[in-house]
């Protein structure tokens, strides 16, 4: 009999429960232990939803990020951190957030560990710190009551570890210390982690190590070998699990390492489970990711079983059946979804429902497709209705793509001459500040929108309120002496979400709810067909900001790339193909705007760097089409429009000359939480076009002094000239309250001024 299993679930709840819960813990309006309890209610429910399979996980459960909790188990806390008072849930938000809710507001508070993106994923992790002094001690009393109490609701749990080489490989040294010399003492402490599994129980541990689709260096490959070899004598079966990617290289070293069974992500590495089975010793596992974790379509079950049936005559017994990775990037259970068109509710599967797919393609294999010859009947006619709709085909969607030139992804002049043009017409001083977009979503105009949504509010009552919180937004920013403006978005829900619901091609839902990072939630919508833009988006609310103001006025737009890698997108075509579309459409919205006569333009391309495929040697391809199609979005407009973009939370330092190569004339970018490390790849690159170093950390509560953002500008301006700097947060306000909001601006406009002065009195002597 095949086995099943799981290899994470979403956490937030159906109605983001623990979302609710974490925000209001650090308000104070709710205890630790209601906290807990409200996590511990949402484990059960996910170990309910799971229990269709042989084997569910624990340990995948997290308050904020997995990789964090893994720093916890691994006592690894930063000494910043583990020095002060308080109990280790203070110390936890604090190097989630930079503050525990035992801090005072006015405290003096600690930074935050460092945000950035979980392989390509939108999912954010906190970064592992390590210096000279990093020791390693257990700490598994957490996971061990995890356990314990997923035992209560099924018989087979398997605890779900982050493989000590990956830990390794995803921190950062903060001194001269090589990550390698750390590597006995944390597998002595996972030596130690698994006799206590034994202990309690345990059988078989997940240990995932998808470093292993990365290409790795010698080094760490030697650092693999090491690993697995010393925990080779570990008293529990050790299911080594990789995915987002191919092995490649790394095949044989995985089929060799001395562990009880391998995962393979089979939906990106298809063609590599043949390998593996050859490769791969007669007495180990393997177990096949066959449905997508990171994708909302409904699996192919027929064609599926064509390609698994001859695998399983092989193996037998040795195969086991999962998705392809955690799913923790999709939505929770499609059946929340009532409003959503029946046929694209019909195309689609969400985590409840991939766990099905796995369960139906399992029992088929054991018993024949007879035994569920209902499900892949309806299966059959769901996939084949997909592939006719003529809702997902436009052909003037496709004549225009054929119409694309060269002469329509550049700009006209260069940047130099683009500059002087824009600085006749836009007036600035030294360092001139903006923000990225957004201003604080207030309850109130959540509330709005929500009974907007729910027709108890008119399209006249609705826009009156909304253009009452844009004027808001405008007085405030003058009354901080902002230099650039912007409208606030009182009016979007999401920089992705908006967009989607204006574009045809695209559907939204009520809960399908994904976790960005602690208590962010995004709602991805769903890029179903061909994209067309029908009507000008944001055109009025931006001219009306601009009219209640004599300063610029921003246009707040999401770009091509950031609206292909922050949807679910249709699996149909590549996804250059879909990227073209999206930026053609984008491109239409742009020209609105200037036409307008709107003199700044914001592209903004959050997740650029996601989009990379995992290996550095197919980036060059991935980099020429997503520049080509920001190109098409944004170089349509005259000389003397100024285009933005934005990109945040990621590592850029290896891609700047392709960022270069965009020609934005101002880019805002993450550098806060990092310390400005962004601004090493300028020793090697000379940036040629402006940029704004991100200098407020807006995942953070705590509001940065006037003398931090100081300091932080004047690092970037040893690499920039400083007539090309911006000062600006590193993303957007709206997850902020305005009483935290206005303070840091106020002092960021003040650094802003002081340098000014300061450089001006510099050049002069």
């Amino acid at each position: 009999m095949i086995t099943t299993h799981s290899l994470g679930f979403p956490r937030i709840g159906r109605q983001r429960e623990l979302k609710f819960a974490l925000e209001r813990y650090w308000k104070k309006a709710i205890s630790a232990e209601t906290l807990l309890e409200t996590a511990t209610h949402l484990r059960i429910q996910n170990w309910q939803d799971q229990a269709v399979l042989d084997w569910i996980p624990a340990g995948d459960f997290s308050l904020y990020d997995h990789v964090l909790d893994t720093s916890f188990l691994l006592g690894n806390i930063p000494e910043r951190i583990s020095r002060l008072s308080g109990n280790e849930l203070d110390h936890y938000f604090r190097l989630a957030r930079g503050r525990g809710v035992s801090d005072d507001a006015d405290c003096a508070c600690v930074s935050a560990g460092e945000l950035t993106k979980w392989f390509d994923t939108n999912y954010h992790y906190i970064v592992p710190e390590f210096d000279k002094n990093t020791r390693f001690s257990l700490n598994a009393g957490p996971l061990l009551q995890q356990i314990q109490a997923a035992r209560q609701q099924h018989n087979q749990v398997k605890p779900v570890i982050l493989g000590p080489v990956t830990y390794l490989w995803l921190g950062k040294c903060k001194d001269a210390t090589d990550k390698h010399d750390l590597l006995d003492g944390l597998i002595h402490v996972y030596e130690q982690l698994f006799r206590d599994l034994k202990d309690a129980g345990v059988t078989w541990v997940q240990i995932d190590e998808p470093v292993l689709v990365m290409e790795l260096s010698d080094s760490w490959k030697h650092a693999l070998r090491k690993t697995y070899y010393q925990l080779q004598a570990a008293p529990v079966n050790l299911m080594l699990t990789t995915y987002f990617g191919q092995l490649q290289e790394n095949l044989q070293l995985v089929c060799e390492l001395p562990v009880a069974g391998v995962h393979l992500d089979a939906v990106t590495a298809r063609d590599e489970v043949v390998k593996v089975m050859d490769w791969l010793p007669g007495h180990k596992i393997l177990s096949l990711g066959v449905i997508n974790g990171r994708n909302i379509w409904k699996t192919d079950l027929n064609a599926v079983l064509d390609w698994l049936e001859p695998i399983h005559a092989r193996l037998q017994e040795r195969l086991w059946l999962a998705p392809s990775c955690s799913l923790l990037h999709v939505p929770i259970d499609l059946n929340s979804e009532q409003a959503l068109d029946a046929d694209i509710h019909s195309w689609l599967a969400f985590a409840v429902q991939k766990l099905q797919e796995v369960k139906i393609l399992a029992t088929a294999l054991d018993h024949g497709r007879q035994s569920v010859y209902d499900a892949l009947l309806e299966n059959q006619g769901i996939i084949e209705s997909r592939q006719q709709s003529e809702r997902v085909h436009r052909a003037a969607v496709k004549s225009r793509l054929l119409e694309i030139s060269p002469a329509m992804y550049r700009r006209k002049s260069s940047y130099s001459q683009r500059a002087a043009v824009q600085r006749e017409r836009i007036p600035l001083p030294l360092f001139p500040t903006t923000t990225i977009g957004s201003f604080p979503q207030t309850q109130a105009i959540r509330q709005t929108r929500l009974d907007y949504r729910k027709g108890k509010l008119s399209a006249e009552a609705y826009q009156s309120a909304m253009q009452a919180e844009v004027e808001q937004c405008v007085r405030e920013q003058e009354a901080l002496d902002l230099d650039v403006l912007v409208h606030g978005e009182p009016e979007r829900n999401d920089m992705v979400e908006y967009f989607g619901e204006q574009l045809e091609g695209f559907t939204s839902t009520q809960f399908g709810w994904v976790q960005s990072y602690g208590s962010r939630c995004v709602k991805p919508p769903i890029l179903y067909g061909d994209v067309l833009h029908t009507h000008e988006i944001t055109v009025g609310w931006i001219q009306y900001a601009q009219s209640l103001t004599g300063k610029p006025m921003k246009g707040m737009l999401t770009g091509p790339v950031t609206m292909l890698n922050w949807s679910f997108v249709r699996d149909d075509q590549p996804r250059s193909e879909t990227c073209k579309q999206l930026a053609l459409a984008i491109r239409d919205e742009v020209l609105a705007l200037e036409k307008a006569g709107i003199a700044i333009i914001q592209i903004d391309e959050a997740a650029l760097r996601e989009g990379l495929p995992l290996r550095k040697s197919q980036w060059q391809d991935y980099l020429d089409w997503a520049i080509l199609a920001f190109g098409i979005a944004a170089n349509g407009v005259q000389d003397s429009t100024q285009i933005h973009t934005h990109m945040c939370y990621s590592e850029f330092n290896d891609i700047m000359e392709a960022i270069g190569r965009m020609d934005a004339d101002v880019i805002t970018i993450e550098t806060s939480r990092s310390a400005m490390e962004l601004l090493d790849a300028f020793d090697q690159y000379h940036y040629p076009n402006e940029i704004g170093p991100g200098v407020y950390d807006i995942h953070s509560p705590n509001i940065p002094s006037e003398e931090a953002i100081i300091d932080l500008m004047k690092k970037a301006a040893q690499r920039i000239p400083v007539h090309r700097l911006w000062v600006n947060p590193d993303c957007g306000l709206k997850t902020r309250s305005w009483e935290e909001v206005k303070p840091a601006l106020k002092n960021m406009v003040a650094a802003s001024r002081y340098l000014a002065t300061a450089f001006k009195e510099t050049k002069a002597s």
